[in-house]
C-alpha cells in the first residue's frame, strides 16, 4: 500500500518541483503599453495562463474589444444630430451638447416611446419595405386555454427593449449601423374572434413579407403560428421549413372545439408548401403534451428533440440535425419560440409554464446557430406580463429577437428571404 502510495505521489512531487520553478516569470511581451510599464516594475504573471492579449492566445472578450474600433458610427452621429434639430439644443448649463431638451432617439433609457428597441414608427404601412426589419406585434390571446394575458405581450416586449443598445459586444454587432428596422405597431386583433383575428393577422404578416421587408413578430398566444406562417406562405411558391423551440407539441387539431393555442402545427403543416416533414419541434416534453397532439406527430413525420435529447446531444448538434431537417428540400425557415420552452423559473410571465426547460444560455445559443443560417421571419409567443416578475420574461423574448437579428447580420443572412417572394399577395 505505501508502495503504491509513493507511485502515485512521485509526479505530483515532480510538478510541484516544476512548478515552484517555472510557475511565474516577469512579463517581457504584453500589448498595452501600461502593462509593459507595469512588467518592468518587477511584477510577475503566471504564464501557464495563455496571456489573453497575445495574438497567439487571444481571449473572444479582447477580441471584441478590438473590434469595436471598426464599427462605424455614422447612424449614431445622424441620430444625433436629427435629435439635436427636432428636439431642441439641450440647456446652456449642460457640458454634453449633444443632450436635446426633449428626449429623442435612444437615450434615456427609461424615458421616450417605448417602440420596439425605440426604432422609427411606421404609421404609413405601405413604407414597411424601405427597412431590412419590421416589428409588429399581436396583440392577441383568445388562443389561450389556461393563464390569459398574452395581449399584452408586445406592450412588455417593447417596454422593456428600451433597456437595450443596438451594440452586441461578443458578436461585434451595432443593429443601427448594419441594419434597418422600423416598428410597424399592433394587428388590429378582434378578441371574441379567432378566426377572424386569424385573417387579420395573416394579412398583416402578408403584406411585410410581400415588401421584402423581415417580419419580427411578437406574441400573443402561439394560436398564432398558424395565421404568421400562412401570411408567408400566401407570398412564395416555395417550400418553408418551421423549427418550433417550445415545451408543448401544439399540433393537435383542435382544443375545446377551435383552433387554440395547442393547435397551430396541425393546420400550418396542411398548408401545401409547409410540409410537416420539415417541421422541427425543440424541447417537447413533460407533463403538458395532450395526448390529442401525439398521434399527429407520429402520422406527420414531425421532427422533435425532448430537452432529454437537448440533455444528451447538446445544444450544437442539435442545432445541427434541427437545420438539416428543417431545410432539407426548403427554401427558406422560419423560427417560431414559445417562451415556456425555457425553464420555468426563468419564465414567470407565462402562461403554461412548464419546469425542466431550456437554460438562458442554452437558448440564445440555439437561437443564434438557427439564424445563422438565415430565416424568413420569426415570432417570439406566450409571453404574458400579468404574470411576470421584474419584466424577466419580456426581457428574455426581447434577448431572443435582438439575438437572431445580430447572428442573421453578423453571418450576412438578413435579407436572404427575399427570393422566395415570387407571388402577389392576396389578402384574406
Amino acid at each position: 500500500m505505501v508502495r503504491v502510495f509513493k507511485q502515485l505521489a512521485r509526479p505530483l512531487k515532480r510538478a510541484a518541483e516544476h512548478g515552484a520553478q517555472t510557475l511565474i516569470r516577469p512579463t517581457q511581451t504584453l500589448l498595452d503599453p501600461h502593462m509593459a510599464a507595469f512588467a518592468s516594475s518587477g511584477a510577475q504573471t503566471r504564464y501557464h495562463h495563455p496571456d489573453p492579449t497575445s495574438m497567439h492566445y487571444q481571449t473572444k472578450g479582447w477580441k471584441a474589444a478590438v473590434k469595436e474600433a471598426s464599427i462605424p458610427t455614422t447612424r449614431h452621429d445622424a441620430e444625433v444630430k436629427k435629435n439635436l434639430e427636432i428636439g431642441l439644443p439641450g440647456a446652456s448649463s449642460l457640458e454634453d451638447k449633444n443632450i436635446p431638451t426633449f428626449s429623442r432617439g435612444e437615450l434615456p433609457h427609461f424615458a421616450g416611446i417605448n417602440t420596439f428597441l425605440k426604432a422609427p414608427f411606421c404609421e404609413n404601412v405601405h413604407d414597411v419595405g424601405k427597412y431590412d426589419v419590421t416589428c409588429l406585434g399581436v396583440p392577441f390571446d383568445g388562443g389561450t386555454t389556461y393563464r390569459s394575458g398574452t395581449r399584452f405581450g408586445p406592450q412588455g416586449i417593447r417596454r422593456i427593449s428600451a433597456l437595450y443598445t443596438p451594440y452586441h459586444y461578443e458578436m461585434g454587432i451595432d443593429l443601427r449601423e448594419q441594419m434597418t428596422l422600423c416598428d410597424a405597431g399592433d394587428v388590429f386583433t378582434i378578441p371574441a374572434n379567432i378566426e377572424k383575428s386569424f385573417d387579420q393577422i395573416s394579412n398583416a404578416v402578408g403584406h411585410v413579407f410581400s415588401s421584402g421587408s423581415f417580419p419580427l413578430i411578437l406574441g400573443g398566444d402561439h394560436s398564432i403560428g398558424f395565421p404568421t406562417i400562412r401570411g408567408i406562405a400566401a407570398c412564395t411558391t416555395k417550400k418553408i421549413g418551421i423549427i418550433h423551440v417550445d415545451r408543448h407539441a401544439d399540433i393537435q387539431e383542435k382544443d375545446l372545439d377551435e383552433r387554440m393555442h395547442t393547435t397551430p402545427y396541425f393546420h400550418a403543416t396542411n398548408i401545401p408548401n409547409v410540409p410537416a416533414t420539415n417541421l422541427v419541434q425543440i424541447g417537447i416534453g413533460g407533463w403538458q403534451v395532450p395526448r390529442p397532439a401525439v398521434e399527429h406527430m407520429v402520422s406527420r413525420r414531425t421532427n422533435i428533440f425532448t430537452m432529454e435529447d437537448v440533455e444528451d446531444l447538446g445544444i450544437p448538434k442539435v442545432a445541427e440535425m434541427a437545420l438539416e431537417r428543417a431545410w432539407d428540400g426548403a427554401d427558406a425557415v422560419y423560427l417560431s419560440y414559445d417562451i415556456d420552452s425555457l425553464e420555468a423559473a426563468f419564465v414567470p410571465g407565462t402562461g403554461w409554464p412548464e419546469p425542466g426547460g431550456l437554460l438562458p444560455r442554452e437558448a440564445l445559443k440555439l437561437v443564434g446557430l438557427v439564424a445563422a443560417e438565415g430565416l424568413c421571419g420569426m415570432e417570439v409567443v406566450e409571453v404574458s406580463p400579468p404574470y411576470d416578475v421584474s419584466d424577466i420574461t419580456s426581457l428574455m423574448a426581447l434577448r431572443i429577437c435582438v439575438d437572431a437579428l445580430g447572428s442573421m447580420v453578423a453571418n450576412g443572412k438578413l435579407g436572404s428571404h427575399k427570393h422566395i417572394i415570387d407571388k402577389e399577395f392576396v389578402p384574406f
